[in-house]
């Protein structure tokens, strides 16, 4: 017999705001999408928060606690600062259970990062 227990799958949360800009090289961006990729490498311009951001995206599972991504040389409140301001740009997404948050970085949201520098084929 078994003590274990399925826990349901919970959605991610729908305020994310996911980058949606088209590769650089194809067109000029729209004020709303200027803006977003504008948040986005705002957010990933301050050091601690690209090593938290790669250490969510790198982190077995897909998904960190922040128990075991909170040693980046800052204290526990500027972790949180960051990691605020990494979902607020709509790289993170995050779920609390019990006492911990866990992160997650959303595929879509790497591959719309990968798009978004993607060099477009030239014309022929």
């Amino acid at each position: 017999m078994s003590n274990t227990k399925v826990l349901p799958l919970i959605a991610p949360e729908s305020d994310a705001v996911a980058p949606c800009c088209p590769p650089l090289t194809e067109r000029p961006f729209t004020a709303e999408e200027a803006e977003t990729a504008a948040r986005m490498f705002k957010a990933l311009g301050d050091p601690v928060r690209l090593r938290l951001f790669s250490a969510v995206a790198s982190h077995e599972g897909g998904e960190a606690c922040v128990c075991d991504i909170s040693d980046v040389g800052v204290s526990q409140p500027t972790v949180s600062h960051h990691l605020k301001k990494l979902k607020e740009a709509g790289l993170l997404t995050s779920e609390r259970r019990g006492t911990w948050v866990y992160y997650r970085v959303e595929p879509s949201v790497l591959a719309a990062m990968g798009r978004l520098l993607t060099v477009a084929p030239a014309a022929t």
